[in-house]
């Protein structure tokens, strides 16, 4: 049996580590790295998009990578299909949307995403000057054809029909998008971390990402990041977030939490984890339900074994967690 791996961003390419192994290995060196996607559960398929060098693809978990298209987009998001392994989307900077029916092999564009009513108010303040891009995508565990992709700074809009047509900005869906989760295995419900006005991180859709609904109650801060769901009980979801984008990403003290929402409960606070290190992924898997990991902008690796009640940290560690981190589960 393979031991369960951990990927993330670094900031310098990407670094992996295996459960039961001393060191972490270093792959894409050199490669403005932003995104990490893994396909369906123990297939050992992962994208990473990358700012100078388009895709890169993964057929055994991390090990070995190839450049798979889009080398002259500045990638921002990618995502692969639950339901079909060789459907992927990327988004891109500006604002676009790529996809590929094909594993990778080709990938054609969006020409519709280019006109979304609204568009041109996108803005995001942390690419000057203020070029907003597509920052998050997530893809229904049922149909491939049903996508959402968030802006930042700018809108979550929706396309049931694989890129061929898009929505508009959901209703109450987190303008400021930085993610977005789809359950793994209820259709209905999607999920989004972002900076939410009035101390709300996290949005919650319950009809295939129409509309959204931003909970409050029991939250002190309001910049959320990442979002994930239980993976059996859908209206148990978690969200991290701080303060705000200076605290959460200047390397100092992250005055960030992890919370927890259970059906219409107020959020809890999931103490245990350091809140000087913004916790950048937030990871479930199917095989695990009451099973939680962090991915910490430090390195450092937590796990709960009963829904962020407790925590530990893994004895491996990575390098830097640089906005992302994926899961690759045993074989």
């Amino acid at each position: 049996m393979r031991a369960r791996s951990f990927i993330s961003t670094t900031g310098t390419g990407i670094a992996r580590v295996t459960e039961g192994e001393p060191s972490n290995t270093e792959h894409l060196q050199g490669h403005s790295v932003s995104s990490l996607a893994t396909g369906a559960a123990k297939t050992g398929l992962v994208l990473a998009g990358t700012e100078d060098s388009g895709i890169f693809l993964s057929s055994d978990g991390g090990v070995t990578w190839t450049q798979s298209g889009l080398a002259d987009e500045t990638v921002m998001a990618v995502a692969v299909a639950p339901s079909d392994p060789r459907r992927f989307y990327a988004g891109v900077r500006p604002s676009g949307v790529f996809r590929s029916d094909d594993g990778g092999e080709t990938w054609g564009e969006s020409e519709s995403f280019r006109q979304i009513r609204g568009r041109r108010m996108w803005r995001s303040p942390a690419s000057p000057p203020f070029t907003a891009y597509v920052q998050a995508l997530a893809v229904s565990p049922d149909d491939p054809d049903l996508v959402v992709a968030g802006i930042e700074f700018g809108a979550v809009v929706r396309s049931a029909d694989g890129g061929e047509t898009w929505s508009n900005h959901r209703p109450k869906a987190i303008r400021d998008c930085h993610s977005l989760v789809w359950h793994a295995t209820e259709g209905e419900f999607v999920y989004e971390g972002g900076a939410g006005i009035g101390k709300r991180p996290g949005a919650r859709s319950t009809d295939g990402g129409e509309s959204w609904r931003k909970p409050g109650g029991g939250l002190d801060r309001g910049y959320g990041w990442s979002v994930a769901a239980h993976p059996t009980k859908p209206t148990i979801w978690y969200v991290s977030a701080s303060t705000g984008p200076f605290a959460a990403h200047g390397g100092d003290d992250a005055k960030a939490a992890v919370f927890r929402r259970t059906g219409e409960r107020n959020w809890v606070r999931l103490d245990g984890l350091p809140g000087t290190s913004m916790p950048y992924a937030l990871l479930t898997d199917p095989a695990m339900p009451d099973h939680l990991w962090a991915g910490l902008a430090d390195g450092s690796i937590w796990h709960s074994p009963n829904r962020g009640d407790d925590w530990d940290h893994l004895d491996e560690r990575l390098p830097a967690v640089e906005r992302a981190m994926v899961m690759v589960p045993p074989a």
